[in-house]
């Protein structure tokens, strides 16, 4: 019979690399390890592993388990955690994967009102995710995923809860400050500063350069907002973020934002989240606070 401890066991041999290493990672003795391994290969009638030299190559049927040990074993671990919250009287962590730099800031404005509404549940921000969210979700590492590109899968659903305009900031001085918007060979001759995220996932580039052939002089990356908007405003470069954060901070330090062609470049933040939670309501609060502030925004601007 397949148990749980068969599948830790395969994918512990497949991170650790050695039968010896996953026995340390699992406090078993490495004979307890093996012997597990072979009662199930007997039980089943197949091999799981085969040994080449002092390596263990996982057959067909060790590739499958291993796959599943993958989905399975996060989901047990994510029933378990939430089942001691439940019994220790706490209704749990609301863990959320960010997939773009600029929604932090906007994160924090749900946040602080989600956090007051719901006083047992703790936030979990994990920003490791470089457009891998979808995958984190799936997996159960993370229970919500803010992102501006979502990507429809069987399980998930993304709910739009923010729209934006993508804009360029420039210095006051700068030769582009006066227009009233910008063509792609504007920036032809220019050093663009974003995040360190590749050209296919900008919206600088797959929306307003690329279509029209436009390569910047230099392309620069910045890990922080206020590192890259401080080497805007001393003339090192332009930067295109967000409406609402260029905004924030042209209103302290010598800054011009800049619609990005005639019509501009129309974004929104969407939260994914697992089907199967559907009915959690600290989540559900939560999306709905999204929405909440959006049209708290949109109020002021009426």
């Amino acid at each position: 019979m397949l148990e749980r401890i068969h599948l830790s066991v395969i994918q512990a041999v497949d991170q650790q690399g050695s039968l010896t290493a996953a026995a340390k990672q699992l406090h078993l003795t490495q004979s307890a390890l093996s012997h597990s391994i072979r009662k199930l290969e007997q039980n089943l009638g197949i091999a799981i592993w085969l040994r080449e030299g002092r390596r263990l190559r996982l057959t067909q049927a060790g590739e499958h388990l291993l796959n599943l040990a993958n989905r399975v074993l996060p989901q047990l671990a994510d029933a378990e955690s939430k089942l001691q919250q439940m019994a220790q009287g706490e209704r749990g962590t609301l863990r959320v994967g960010m997939e773009c730099h600029p929604c932090y800031q906007w994160l924090l404005k749900i946040v602080a009102p989600f956090l007051a509404q719901w006083p047992d549940v703790d936030v979990d921000v994990k920003q490791k995710f470089q457009f891998g969210g979808v995958g984190a979700l799936l997996d159960y590492e993370i229970d919500l995923l803010v992102t501006p590109d979502p990507f429809h899968s069987e399980g998930l659903h993304f709910v739009p809860v923010f729209d934006y305009e993508q804009v360029l900031v420039v210095p006051h001085q700068h030769a582009l400050a006066q227009r009233k918007y910008l063509q792609a060979d504007d920036l032809a001759d220019q050093t663009l500063l974003t995040y360190p995220v590749s050209k296919d996932r900008l919206d600088i580039y797959t929306q307003f350069l690329n279509p029209a052939g436009v390569t910047p002089k230099r392309h620069k990356t910045s890990e922080t907002t206020d590192i890259m908007l401080q080497m805007v405003a001393s003339g090192r470069g332009v930067a295109a973020l967000p409406r609402w954060l260029a905004e924030e901070y042209s209103a302290r330090l010598p800054l011009t934002v800049l619609r990005l062609g005639r019509n501009g470049i129309a974004k929104q933040i969407y939260l994914g989240t697992r089907e199967s939670d559907k009915d959690i309501e600290y989540l559900a609060a939560f999306i709905d606070l999204a929405n909440a502030y959006e049209q708290a925004s949109i109020d002021e601007q009426a």
